[in-house]
């Protein structure tokens, strides 16, 4: 099979209400080189039945079914090594792209500036009636990214569009993590080359109750000291991070009411530190 510009990575599990927005998304880009690499995980016949009739009506989309499921990095591992692109984009099944010219800027962006690994967006968040909640862009700049790399994720995994050989030369996503595998890959990217965020809004992100589980706070929490202690010596505000990492594994042991009654608030407030002040979507 031809290598293709650019290859799209969605994970699927549970969620085939949302499907067609996403893939409608991605072939309504400007750019028509890519294809979709779908890992589907469980017995799930609704998702299976949509992934089958997006593949039928365009043959750039590649369905791979697995009856168990994987964790996320090692479906998101599966998919890349499946992939024939030369760049890696990443988008969930519930969540959609919002400007069809997204693929085509980050990919001109990626060819010009061969000292780039990778490029990202923002995003704006839409409630279960497609209303806008909030909306964030993250640090533009190598610089302003790097940082504050440790305090949070600099980028937004399914905004970005990264370079598959960088990838793998990083060993692609940390299997043994719980939780955060983004955050550490985008760590390791960076070890690679620059990274960049444009001041556009590529992503719509889905809230629903279905797309968050308190439960996994918990395993989030111990991710998060593990990464921080992990890339200590490579970028900077080690020891007020690992403050914040701690204070997170602390906040994620308190009862379930208090942090389901709490956890918006902080969620906002959390963005709002860690992303530039976000200008109006259009």
């Amino acid at each position: 099979m031809d290598p293709v510009r650019v290859s799209v990575i969605m994970l699927a599990v549970n969620r085939p209400q949302f499907i067609s927005r996403a893939v409608e998304s991605i072939r309504a880009q400007t750019i028509r080189d890519w294809e979709l690499v779908v890992v589907h995980d469980g017995p799930n016949q609704e998702v299976e039945a949509v992934f089958r009739e997006c593949a039928a009506r365009d043959p750039r989309v590649r369905y791979f079914h697995r009856p168990k499921l994987g964790n996320i990095a090692e479906a998101t591992n599966f998919a890349i090594r499946q992939a024939r692109g030369t760049y890696i984009a990443v988008l969930d099944d519930d969540d959609y792209w919002r400007m069809p010219d997204k693929l085509a800027m980050q990919i001109r962006f990626l060819d010009e500036h061969p000292d780039y690994a990778g490029c990202g967006g923002g995003a704006v968040c839409v409630g279960p009636d497609n209303v806008e909640t909030m909306s964030y862009l993250k640090p533009e700049t190598d610089e302003r990214i790097k940082a504050g790399a440790l305090l949070a994720n600099p980028m937004i995994h399914c905004t970005t569009v990264y370079r598959r050989d960088a990838a793998l030369e990083v060993g692609l996503y940390d299997e043994t993590l719980a939780g955060f595998q983004d955050w550490d890959f985008f760590l390791k990217l960076g070890q690679t080359g620059k990274l960049h965020n444009f001041p556009e809004y590529f992503l719509a992100y889905q809230i629903w109750p279905g797309n968050g589980s308190f439960e996994a706070q918990k395993l989030n929490t111990e991710s998060a000291v593990r990464i921080v202690r992990r890339h200590a010596g490579r970028y900077r505000g080690h020891t007020p991070a690992l403050i914040l990492a701690w204070m997170y594994y602390a906040y994620a042991r308190l009862p379930l009411f208090l942090r389901k009654s709490t956890f918006p608030m902080l969620s906002r407030m959390k963005k709002n530190l860690t992303s530039r002040k976000p200008g109006r979507p259009v």
